[in-house]
C-alpha cells in the first residue's frame, strides 16, 4: 500500500506543479524556522533609533514599532505556530481516531450515544470554546496546544468511525473473527492499518486547521504573549500601521497564508495518491 502511495506521490509531484510549489515552500518555511537561531539579531532585542524602518539590505522585511527585526520574528513565529501546528495536531488525531474505531467497531448502543455527543459538540462554535478555554486557563504555548487539541478531533472522529464501519465488514475481518482473533487483534491487524490512509490526510488539514486557530487566539491577544513572537500577535501589533507601513501586516499575513495554503494542497494531493480511483 505504502509502496503505491510513495509512486503515486512521486507521479503527482511530477507533474503537478501546483504541489511542488507547496511542498517548497513548506520546506523553506520549516527549515528556515529551525534554523531562526542563525539570524544575526536578537528577535526581542529592541532598538529605538531604528523603529518602524522599511524593508532594507540591512532588514530585509524592515522593524517592527520596537525596532525589533521583523524577518527574525517571522522566523520565530513561524516556530510557535508550527510547533503548535504539528502537536495540536497529534492530540487530535490521536483522539479522534481511538474514539472512531471504538464507536465503528463496537457499534449499537455505544456507537449511538458517541455520535449524539459528537452531533452536540459539533453544534457548539469550536472556536468559542477554544476562547473561553484559554481566558480561563490562561495564555501559553502549552494552553494553546492542550486546548486546540481536545477541541479538534470531532471531525476526525467521524471520518474515522465511517473507514471502520466500512473495513469491519469485509471478508479478512470475518475471517479473523472465525479463527477466534481478539477485537483488540482485529482493530491493530486490520482495522487500523486500513484507515491509516485517511487518518494521514485529515492529520494534514488538522495542522493548518491549528495554525489558524493559534493565529486568530494570537491575533485577539489570548495566544502567545510579547515579547514572544507569533504571526498572529505581529498581525495584531501592525493595525495601528496598516495604513502607514502596511509591509508589517503583509509579511507575517503571507506567512500564515502559504503555510495553511500549502498544507490543504499538500491534504488533497494525499487524499488523490491513496484513492487514485478519484484522479
Amino acid at each position: 500500500m505504502f509502496k503505491r502511495m510513495l509512486l503515486n506521490l512521486k507521479i503527482i509531484f511530477k507533474n503537478n506543479k501546483l504541489a511542488s510549489v507547496s511542498l517548497v515552500i513548506l520546506i523553506l518555511i520549516i527549515i528556515a524556522s529551525f534554523f531562526a537561531f542563525l539570524s544575526p539579531y536578537d528577535p526581542n532585542r529592541l532598538n529605538v533609533e531604528e523603529q518602524l524602518v522599511a524593508p532594507n539590505l540591512k532588514h530585509i522585511f524592515g522593524t517592527d514599532d520596537l525596532g525589533r527585526d521583523y524577518f527574525t520574528r517571522i522566523l520565530y513565529g513561524g516556530r510557535v505556530s508550527l510547533v503548535v501546528g504539528f502537536f495540536s495536531m497529534i492530540i487530535s488525531i490521536s483522539i479522534g481516531t481511538i474514539i472512531g474505531m471504538i464507536s465503528g467497531f463496537i457499534g449499537g448502543f455505544v456507537d449511538n450515544l458517541i455520535m449524539r455527543i459528537l452531533d452536540i459538540l459539533m453544534c457548539i462554535p469550536t472556536f468559542f470554546l477554544i476562547l473561553i478555554a484559554n481566558a480561563y486557563l490562561g495564555p501559553s504555548i502549552k494552553n494553546i496546544v492542550i486546548i486546540i487539541g481536545l477541541f479538534g478531533w470531532m471531525g476526525v472522529a467521524r471520518i474515522v468511525r465511517s473507514e471502520t464501519l466500512s473495513f469491519k465488514e469485509r471478508e479478512f475481518v470475518h475471517a479473523s473473527k472465525a479463527l477466534g482473533a481478539s477485537k483488540f487483534f482485529i482493530i491493530r491487524k486490520h482495522i487500523l492499518p486500513n484507515i491509516l490512509p485517511s487518518v494521514i490526510v485529515a492529520a494534514s488539514i488538522s495542522v493548518a486547521s491549528a495554525i489558524l486557530s493559534e493565529s486568530a487566539l494570537s491575533f485577539l491577544g489570548l495566544g502567545v504573549q510579547q515579547p514572544m513572537a507569533s504571526w498572529g500577535s505581529m498581525l495584531q501589533r501592525a493595525q495601528p500601521y496598516v495604513l502607514d507601513k502596511p509591509f508589517l501586516a503583509f509579511f507575517p499575513g503571507i506567512f500564515i497564508l502559504c503555510t495553511v495554503l500549502s498544507f490543504n494542497i499538500l491534504g488533497d494531493i494525499l487524499r488523490t495518491a491513496l484513492e487514485p480511483k478519484i484522479t
